[in-house]
C-alpha cells in the first residue's frame, strides 16, 4: 500500500485535523499526510520528548545523513561531495556518467525523522549541468519509496531549498535527476541539505501511533473484505476482538440500511441527516466550478469611472464597497475615486481629483490595500516616465483615508527617510488587520536615472506607531552558510520583480507570491512566506510545468482562505518557446489543500469581430486590470484593463465592469441528487417486478419525478429513460446497474451473494437478485462519495495486494 510508507498517526478527533465526522464515533485512526503547516501542529500536538514543552520551531534542524547509494558516478565526481558545500570549487560535486532518467543519488539519514525541506547548493556560475528538473522520493526503506517532490532548480548561482510535498518518516532519501540544463550533459548536484525534526522523543511517539495506524489500517481492510464477501460472522469476531472501527457509524447505518434491510427510507433518512450536520462540504469543495458572467450596466448617463488601466481596487467586505482609485487613461494619469455599492448597485464618486480634496495626486502603477480594523485604505506609489523624471519630485509619499469620516491623511512625504521603499511602482501590498502590519514587496525603484533597475525587497509597515521595517532584499542578499537572507527574514530564492502577485492568507499567516516580471525574464514561481518565522519557501519554481499557468505579468489574484484556493485572472503571457507578449483570456484557481491547478476558464479567440459581438456576454482579454474578491457573494469583480493586440490603437483602454459568479453546487443541490439515486434505484427493483408494473410507474411519476432537477437536460434525459425500464424490464435494469461484465463471465460477488455465471441473455432468479444487490452495492458506492474521506471505509481493497506475479 502506497500510503504505508507516509506518515500516519491517530489524530485526537478534537485536533487540529478534526473533520465534520469528528463529532461521531469514527474510526480511532486514520492516515495523515502531512504539509510543512501541518507538520508544526503535530509537533506541537506530540511536544517535545521528555518535556513536551519545546516550541515546535526549535525541533526543525539541519539532519546529518550518509550517501546509501548511487546509479553511477564520474571518476572524479563521487556522491559524497554532495555533504560539503564548496560553492567556488567546481569539482565539489556528484556527477553522473551517463544522463539518462535512471540516474539517482540515495541519502541514508542516520534515525528515522520528519523532513520537511531539501535545499540544494549550486556553483558561483550558471553550469550546464544543473537539474532543470528532478524528483525526490522518501521511505523507510529504500524500494518503498513515495513521490516527495517534482521541481526543477534554475540555472543560476543561487541556492534553493524546497518543502516536500509530504512530511514523512524517512530513512531514506532518493534524488532522480530528470533533465539537465545542457541536454546532452551528465547530470551535477553540488550539495544536498535536509532540514526537519529527529527528536528521539518525537520520533519515538510518531512511530509508536504510526504503527498502531498501520496495525488499524490492515485490520479495516479485512473488515471491509469479510463485509463485502458476506463473512458476518468473520467480521462480527473480528471487529468484537480488535474494537477496530471500520467506518463512522452513520456509513454503518447507510451500508446496513441498503445491504441488510432494503430500507429506502431509512437511507434517504441519513442523506437528510448529513446534509443539516454539513457532511457534504468536503465533497463540494472538489466539485468543479462552473463560471457565469455578468456585466454590469448603468442608465445613460450615470456617473461611472471611466477608461483605464494601471489603476487600482480593494474591497471592503463588511461594507460592501469595492474603492477604484486612478489610473492611466491612455493619455494621463487619473487622480479620480469611486465606490460602488454592492447592495445598491451603484458607482458613487467620492472625488473627481484627490489632490484637491487634500489628496494623493494622479497616479497609475500604484497600489492601495484596505484595513479592516482601522477601516483605513492606504496607497503607496505610482509610476513616473522617464522623461518626466527631471522634473518630478521623486521622493515616495504615503498616504490612508479614512472611509468611516471621509477625508485623507499624508502618512510621509518619503517613506524611504522613514525606514520604508523608495518611491516604486507595479510592486504589491497587503495588510494582516489582526495584528496591524502592512507587507509591500517588490516592484521597481524610480530613480533620476531610468536605465538603472533596482527592485524593492519586502517591507513591513506597523500601522499603530508608524514604523518601517526591511525584511529582506536584493541588496541584502547571501549569508555565511550560502543562505539568501535579510533583517529579520530569508528570502530562501525568492527574488524581487515586478507584476507579480501577493495574497495574504489570515488563517495560516503567509505570504503567497508567485509570477511577475524580473529584467526580460516573466515568472512562473510560486513563494510561501511565514509571517511568523520570517522564512520563504518555494514551492514550485515553474508551475506551468506542473499543470498551472504559463508565465505571466500582470496577471490579478484573489485569495479565499475559507476554501483553501486563490483565483488568478491572466494578464500578459509569454509562452515557453515565443519571444512576443500576448494577452489570454484564463481563469486559474490554485488549490493550497492540494497543491494543484486547475483552469476554470479559458476563451482562446483573439478575432475582434467575435469580441465585439461578445462585449455584453464575456469580457475579452486584457492585462493591467483589476480584480477583487467578495467572499460573502463568491464573486470577483473586474474592471478595465488595457485589451493589448486585442483592439486597434495604443491608447485604447476598457471601462467595462463585470461580476462573475463562480458555482459549485449547494448542499441541498447535493441531497437532491443524493435523493434521486435512491429513488432510482427504488425504482429500478419495482420495474423488475418487486410492485407491478402500475405502482412502479406511479412511483417515477410521483416520488421519482419530485426529485429530477428537469431543467437540466442531462438529468432529464435520464429520467426520461427510466420509463424504459418499464418495457424492458430486467434486461434494461441490468444494462444499467451491471458492473460491466461480459455474457457467460462471471460477476464478481456484491454483499454476501456468490459469483454467478450469466449466459447469453438467460434471466434467472438467481441473476434478477444478483442485479440487484450490485444495484445496491453501486448505490451505495456513490452516495459514500458524498461523505467526508475520514468518515468511510478504507479506499484500498484486500485483494489488490497480493501479487501473482512475486
Amino acid at each position: 500500500m502506497g500510503l504505508m510508507d507516509a506518515v500516519a498517526t491517530t489524530i485526537p478527533s478534537s485536533s487540529t485535523f478534526s473533520s465534520p465526522a469528528s463529532t461521531t464515533s469514527a474510526p480511532t485512526s486514520r492516515p495523515v499526510y502531512y504539509h510543512h503547516r501541518q507538520s508544526q501542529h503535530l509537533l506541537k500536538l506530540v511536544g517535545a520528548g521528555d518535556g513536551g514543552t519545546a516550541p515546535a520551531a526549535t525541533l526543525s534542524q539541519r539532519l546529518d545523513y550518509e550517501v546509501h547509494s548511487c546509479s553511477s558516478h564520474s571518476p572524479n565526481y563521487p556522491p559524497h561531495n554532495i555533504k560539503v558545500n564548496r560553492p567556488s570549487d567546481q569539482s565539489s560535486r556528484w556527477s553522473s556518467s551517463v544522463n539518462n532518467q535512471l540516474q539517482f543519488v540515495m541519502i541514508k539519514l542516520d534515525r528515522v525523522s520528519i523532513v520537511e525541506s531539501i535545499k540544494f547548493g549550486k556553483y558561483i556560475k550558471v553550469h550546464v549541468c544543473n537539474l532543470k528538473e528532478f524528483k525526490v522520493y522518501g521511505g523507510l526503506t529504500p524500494d518503498n519509496m513515495v513521490e516527495l517532490l517534482h521541481s526543477g532548480l534554475r540555472n543560476d548561482p543561487e541556492p534553493e531549498a524546497f518543502r516536500l510535498k509530504f512530511t514523512v518518516n524517512n530513512v531514506y532519501i532518493k534524488i532522480s535527476p530528470l533533465l539537465a540544463w545542457g541536454p546532452q550533459f551528465n547530470f551535477s548536484i553540488w550539495y544536498v541539505e535536509l532540514r526537519g525534526v529527529s527528536d528521539k522523543g518525537v520520533m519515538d511517539r510518531v512511530l509508536h501511533d504510526y504503527s498502531q495506524f498501520r496495525e488499524n489500517e490492515v485490520i479495516r481492510l479485512c473488515l471491509k473484505h469479510f463485509r463485502h464477501r458476506g463473512y458476518d460472522d468473520v467480521f462480527a469476531a473480528l471487529q468484537h476482538r480488535t474494537s477496530a472501527r471500520l467506518e463512522d457509524s452513520l456509513m454503518t447505518e447507510l451500508h446496513d440500511a441498503l445491504a441488510s434491510f432494503r430500507d429506502f427510507a431509512r437511507t434517504e433518512s441519513i442523506l437528510e441527516e448529513a446534509c443539516r450536520r454539513g457532511l457534504f462540504e468536503e465533497y463540494i469543495s472538489h466539485c468543479d466550478y462552473k463560471i457565469k458572467w455578468k456585466k454590469l450596466t448603468f442608465p445613460p448617463g450615470y456617473l461611472t469611472p471611466g477608461k483605464r488601466g494601471g489603476h487600482q481596487m480593494c474591497i471592503d467586505e463588511e461594507a460592501g464597497h469595492i474603492f477604484l482609485f486612478g489610473g492611466w487613461d491612455g493619455e494621463r494619469d487619473l487622480a479620480d475615486f469611486w465606490c460602488y455599492d454592492l447592495n445598491r448597485q451603484q458607482w458613487d464618486c467620492i472625488s473627481m481629483d484627490t489632490q484637491a480634496d487634500g489628496g494623493p495626486d494622479a497616479r497609475s502603477c500604484h497600489k492601495i490595500c484596505f484595513d479592516p480594523k482601522t477601516r483605513c485604505l492606504f496607497t503607496l506609489g505610482r509610476y513616473v516616465d522617464a522623461d518626466s523624471r527631471p522634473n518630478v519630485n521623486l521622493e515616495g509619499d504615503f498616504w490612508k483615508y479614512d472611509t468611516v469620516n471621509g477625508f485623507w491623511t499624508k502618512i510621509s512625504n518619503n517613506t524611504q527617510l522613514d525606514g520604508g521603499p523608495e518611491l516604486i511602482y507595479d510592486h504589491q501590498m497587503v495588510v494582516d488587520s489582526e495584528r496591524g502590519v502592512m507587507y509591500v514587496f517588490g516592484g521597481s525603484t524610480i530613480g533620476p536615472d531610468p536605465s538603472q533597475t533596482v527592485y524593492s525587497g519586502l517591507y513591513a509597515y506597523d500601522i499603530a506607531t508608524n514604523v518601517w521595517r526591511l525584511l529582506f532584499s536584493d541588496a541584502t542578499l547571501g549569508g555565511a552558510d550560502g543562505d539568501r537572507g535579510g533583517a529579520g527574514g530569508s528570502s530562501n530564492g525568492l527574488r524581487s520583480r515586478i507584476g507579480h502577485s501577493m495574497l495574504l492568507n489570515p488563517l495560516s499567516r503567509e505570504l503567497y507570491i508567485f509570477a511577475g516580471q524580473r529584467h526580460k525574464d516573466y515568472l512562473s514561481d510560486l513563494h510561501v512566506y511565514d509571517l511568523d518565522t520570517g522564512a520563504a519557501q518555494e514551492v514550485s519554481g515553474d508551475y506551468s510545468r506542473q499543470g498551472g499557468p504559463e508565465a505571466g505579468f500582470t496577471q490579478r489574484a484573489a485569495l479565499d482562505a475559507a476554501h483553501g484556493e486563490f483565483y488568478v485572472l491572466s494578464g500578459l503571457h509569454r509562452d515557453r518557446h515565443a519571444t512576443h507578449d500576448t494577452v489570454k483570456s484564463c481563469l486559474w484557481c490554485y488549490s493550497l489543500r492540494d497543491g494543484r491547478w486547475s483552469r476554470l476558464y479559458h476563451n482562446a479567440n483573439t478575432s475582434q469581430e467575435y469580441w465585439a459581438r461578445m462585449a455584453d456576454v464575456e469580457p475579452r482579454p486584457r492585462y493591467a486590470h483589476q480584480l477583487v474578491h467578495c467572499r460573502e457573494r463568491s464573486a470577483l469583480f473586474l474592471f478595465g484593463g488595457n485589451p493589448g493586440d486585442a483592439v486597434d490603437g495604443s491608447a485604447a483602454r476598457l471601462d467595462d465592469f463585470w461580476e462573475m459568479t463562480l458555482i459549485r453546487p449547494k448542499p441541498p443541490s447535493i441531497l437532491r441528487r443524493g435523493l434521486f439515486q435512491v429513488r432510482r434505484q427504488q425504482f429500478r427493483e419495482l420495474a423488475e417486478g418487486g410492485g407491478g408494473a402500475v405502482g412502479a410507474l406511479a412511483f417515477l411519476r410521483g416520488p421519482v419525478a419530485a426529485v429530477v432537477d428537469h431543467a437540466d437536460p442531462a438529468e432529464s434525459d435520464e429520467f426520461r429513460r427510466l420509463s424504459s425500464l418499464l418495457v424492458f424490464g430486467g434486461a434494461s435494469a441490468s444494462a444499467e446497474a451491471a458492473d460491466g461484465a461480459s455474457a457467460g463471465t462471471p460477476r464478481r460477488a456484491a454483499w454476501g451473494t456468490e459469483p454467478v455465471a450469466v449466459a447469453g441473455a438467460e434471466a434467472t432468479a438467481d441473476a434478477a437478485t444478483e442485479r440487484r444487490l450490485a444495484g445496491r452495492q453501486a448505490l451505495y458506492d456513490s452516495l459514500l462519495a458524498l461523505f467526508p474521506l475520514a468518515m468511510r471505509e478504507p479506499k484500498d481493497d484486500l485483494v489488490n495486494f497480493v501479487n501473482l506475479f512475486a
